[in-house]
C-alpha cells in the first residue's frame, strides 16, 4: 500500500508523527485482508472481530512532509486464535527503511471472547 505524507501527518520537527504508523500498518492490513477476499465490515457482520493484542514497532529512520511511503504487511503465522504479522514501511523513492512492526491480532466474539479462527477464514489466508 502506497500513502503520501501530508501536513497533517507530521510533528513541529516536520516528521511523521510516531503514532501515525500505528494507522499506517491497520491500513495496510486492512488491504492484505481485503486481498484476500476478506472484509473487516463482513467479519463484524458474521460476529467477529480481531483486535490488536500485541504490537511491537522499531523505528529506523523518519519519513517527512511530501515522501510517499510503501507499508506491506505479511501473515507469518496462524495459530489458533491469533494472526500475526510482520510489517514494514519503506520510503518509496529510496527504499530506506522506516519501520518494521510485529503485531498480533485476536480473534474474538461479538461478546469480546477470545475465539478460534473459523477454518472458513483460514483457507482465504492461505
Amino acid at each position: 500500500m502506497e500513502k503520501r505524507i501530508y501536513y497533517h501527518d507530521t510533528d513541529a520537527g516536520g516528521v511523521v508523527y510516531y503514532g501515525n504508523y500505528l494507522k499506517y500498518l491497520e491500513e495496510s492490513r486492512t488491504e492484505f485482508l481485503e486481498k484476500k477476499g476478506l472484509s473487516v465490515a463482513q467479519l463484524h457482520r458474521s460476529g467477529f472481530f480481531y483486535a490488536v493484542r500485541k504490537c511491537s514497532l522499531t523505528y529506523r529512520s523518519p519519513a517527512r512532509y511530501g515522501d510517499t511511503i510503501v507499508c506491506d504487511a505479511r501473515l507469518k503465522e496462524v495459530t489458533a486464535a491469533q494472526l500475526i504479522f510482520e510489517q514494514t514501511i519503506h520510503d518509496k523513492a529510496s527504499g530506506r527503511l522506516l519501520v518494521e512492526a510485529q503485531v498480533n491480532l485476536v480473534s474474538l466474539t461479538k461478546d469480546f471472547k477470545p475465539t478460534a479462527i473459523p477454518e472458513a477464514i483460514k483457507a482465504k489466508l492461505q
